[in-house]
């Protein structure tokens, strides 16, 4: 069982909403969610009472311009503007257990925001968490490249539209999606979609600074980013401390799809693992789960 409270930030771009479930029992770590496109932090409802019934308290922040939160519908000129918000859903998940450590969970576009700021703040968590990470995407790179120009001429132009089904097996979840209203008819403006690309550019340069314990999750059959994408970043992250994970036909939103239940398990049993060890774990994967 698990307790939740509701809190507004006062971000760069207004009011930042937050979600924040406290366990009902003994506390032993702290959770960051991030959430991607087409998406909200109240979408993790079902996966943060599971986590806090775990003892993890979680936090969940809706970023700017998405779910609840202030500022201009699915638009960010920079991926930094997502570490801003990202920044103050961090620092209320420590205040709240300030000696534990606090983990962060950054879901498809998400991962994208929890990697840029784990590269300015690694300090401040003490693992990361990358599940359908959206370095690589089912998109040509010479179309992300036009993109980017695009963005300084026409940058409030809605022009990429996601497709529900592709992200869940779960055909009741998929419903829930396409009735969100706060998701509903969501098209992502150029400028976002820019600023995305330009953040897995700067991520090519710089894996390797990324020395933190790390977790990456990923669906083989997921249509909206590509598996190859986390298997590059395993590769590439100067962590001694890496896992890759890859789940046999999952979908995109492994932690509301079909088998969802292993997911939670096993990103339970890692955080687990690592606040009871004593010394640095060695590197392993990648694993292939059913």
């Amino acid at each position: 069982m698990s307790t939740l409270s509701e809190q507004w930030l006062d971000g760069t771009a207004g009011r930042i909403f937050t979600r924040h479930w406290e366990p009902d029992g003994e506390v032993r770590a702290n959770l960051v969610i991030c959430h991607g496109v087409n998406s909200h932090g109240g979408q993790y409802i079902r996966a943060a009472e599971e986590f806090a019934s775990r003892g993890i308290a979680v936090t969940a922040l809706d970023l700017r311009g998405r779910g609840k939160s202030d500022g201009e519908r699915f638009y960010a000129e920079s991926v930094d503007d997502y570490v801003s918000d990202l920044s103050l859903a961090v620092e209320l998940g420590r205040s709240k257990h300030p000696d534990l450590p606090v983990y962060l969970l950054g879901h498809s576009a998400g991962g994208v925001t929890s990697v840029s700021y784990s590269l300015d703040y690694q300090d401040r968590i003490a693992g990361l968490i990358c599940e359908s990470f959206a370095f690589r995407v089912f998109a040509p790179d010479f179309a992300l490249k036009l993109l980017e120009g695009a963005s300084h001429v026409a940058p409030h132009a809605h022009v990429l539209r996601l497709k529900m089904e592709d992200f869940s097996r779960d055909p009741n979840w998929v419903a829930r999606l396409n009735a969100d209203p706060l998701t509903l008819d969501e098209v992502q403006p150029v400028a976002t979609v820019a600023a995305l690309a330009r953040a897995g550019e700067r991520f090519e340069r710089e894996f390797g600074r990324i020395t933190l314990p790390v977790l990456i999750l990923h669906g083989t059959a997921d249509h909206a980013t590509r598996p190859d994408g986390s298997e590059q970043f395993f590769r590439e992250a100067g962590s001694s401390d890496k896992t890759l994970k890859l789940y046999d036909g999952h979908y995109h939103d492994l932690l509301n799809d079909l088998g969802r239940e292993k997911v939670l398990d096993d990103i339970v049993a890692w955080i687990d693992a690592r606040l009871t060890a004593e010394v640095d774990l060695p590197m392993a994967g990648p694993v292939i789960a059913s």
